[in-house]
């Protein structure tokens, strides 16, 4: 986890954040990760992942849900959704 980076919980579950928003988020099997909604259709496209919707028929555009991942890929796609919304943070602040 980097320095600033904060633990908290988003849907019940355990997450990680940067600049107060959440990018990351466990379930019992799952990892839930914040990318751009074309990341999403793309890993969703190719198999890798799954919508992620909390409610039926309303999935989360920039969220995707990674089945059981690895240790190794876990923490790329964790990676990846920290730097995506560090990005945006970025960008909201300027």
């Amino acid at each position: 986890m980097y320095p600033r980076d904060e633990q908290g919980r988003m849907l019940r579950s355990p997450g990680l954040k940067t600049a107060g928003k959440f990018y990351a988020f466990v379930t019992a099997a799952d990892l839930m990760v914040k990318l751009p909604s074309s990341r999403v259709n793309e890993l969703i496209d190719s198999g890798r992942g799954l919508p992620c919707a909390t409610r039926p028929g309303r999935p989360m555009k920039e969220w995707v849900r990674i089945i059981a991942p690895d240790a190794e890929s876990c923490l790329a796609y964790v990676l990846e959704a920290r730097t995506f919304v560090s990005a945006v943070a970025r960008t909201r602040k300027d």
